[in-house]
């Protein structure tokens, strides 16, 4: 059963009332009825702070909150009907499915019909009207035949990205613009990118770091998702890197990277934090964790992995040529930047060898 909500009744609006000119807050008075703080501070805001309706909008003394106002209010409101469906004119649905199914996109449909239907506002809606009307259509074939005119052919919309993270926020964090120019311009190895390739349900990761010069990958083995373990994983796997090639990490503000703090401390190197909702700042990880997936498909359980499977898993995808690289090795490359010029030969026979066993 789900929860069940209820218009404050008469009684409740008189505490409320009372409490309020007694000072009390609205936390204390929601405290009082059993209710959720945010339920009286919307009600306060929207019967305490009106002011009467023959006084300029500025500047107009406040009133308080007055019960019997506010329920005459409320009891008016619950007569408004509901404004009409848009989309329920047949003509105007005629017109939005012959341009769905020239492959017009919802926005293109609401711009198009503003410009060709300039006189008949009843028929401007907006694009998340079209989605919404889309997805409501029942399952069927319908709704099959029209979403596969939608760009990305989903069968269910997904959710609206939600705004910028509030909670937790971290702290004494540097920004990705103060970041050297080595680092920006991959001029020399041992600048990182660094994420979590999450699993299942969200409840195993392995984090990835990605040097941006040579695309040398490093997969570090998580007991869990936290901060903690994230400390933990990432600084096993850095101690193993030379100096030379342990400059700096570019990660998101990801709550993973808390201690990100210990974790440069630890491992003498900078951390910097890219912008929120901003993938393409690191552009080589995210294109890398893509890759990655072809080893770890969604929906797998990452726990189940060790340190030294996921160092053969890397050794293996390190010794893969990448077009971006002219089709050199990532593994013999970073080799060769750091100085190891008789491991990266080493390296490199050891892939040649690898296939001798094929030859016929």
């Amino acid at each position: 059963m789900g929860t069940r909500y209820s218009h404050f009744s008469a009684e409740e609006r008189g505490v409320i009332m009372v409490m309020k000119q007694q000072g009390h807050s609205g936390r204390a008075i929601a405290r009082v009825l059993g209710r959720a703080g945010s339920s009286v501070t919307r009600e306060l805001a929207r019967n305490g702070h009106e002011p009467p309706s023959d006084t300029p909008k500025r500047g107009r003394p406040r009133r308080g909150y007055d019960a019997v106002r506010a329920g005459q209010r409320a009891k008016k409101l619950r007569c408004v009907p509901r404004r009409l469906r848009k989309l329920a004119h047949p003509v105007l649905w005629m017109q939005v499915k012959a341009r769905l199914m020239r492959y017009w996109s919802p926005r293109q449909i609401s711009r198009g019909l503003r410009e060709q239907f300039p006189d008949r506002p009843e028929w401007h809606v907006s694009h998340e009207t079209l989605y919404t009307a889309i997805y409501a259509i029942p399952r069927g074939p319908i709704r099959r035949e029209l979403t596969r005119l939608l760009k990305q052919h989903r069968a269910e919309r997904r959710s609206r990205r939600k705004g910028v993270e509030r909670r937790g926020r971290m702290l004494d964090i540097q920004s990705i613009r103060s970041r050297p120019s080595e680092a920006e311009e991959r001029l020399v190895p041992g600048h990182w990118e660094g994420d979590f390739l999450v699993g299942a349900g969200n409840a195993s990761a392995i984090g990835v770091l990605v040097d941006r010069k040579t695309l040398f990958t490093v997969l570090a083995r998580m007991r869990g998702c936290t901060a903690a373990d994230a400390l933990e994983g990432f600084s096993r796997v850095l101690r193993r890197l030379p100096a030379s090639g342990r400059k700096t990490l570019t990660y998101d503000q990801g709550k993973e990277m808390a201690l990100h703090r210990v974790l440069s401390e630890r491992n003498d190197l900078s951390i910097y934090f890219a912008d929120p909702h901003s993938p393409w700042q690191r552009g080589v990880c995210e294109n890398t964790n893509g890759l990655l997936r072809q080893y770890f498909p969604k929906g797998t359980d990452l726990s189940r992995y060790t340190q030294r499977q996921l160092d053969r898993i890397a050794y293996e995808f390190n010794t893969r040529p990448r077009a971006s690289l002219g089709y050199q090795y990532p593994a013999v490359l970073f080799m060769h930047e750091v100085g190891r010029h008789d491991m990266a030969e080493k390296v490199r026979q050891e892939i040649y060898h690898s296939f001798d066993a094929l030859r016929g």
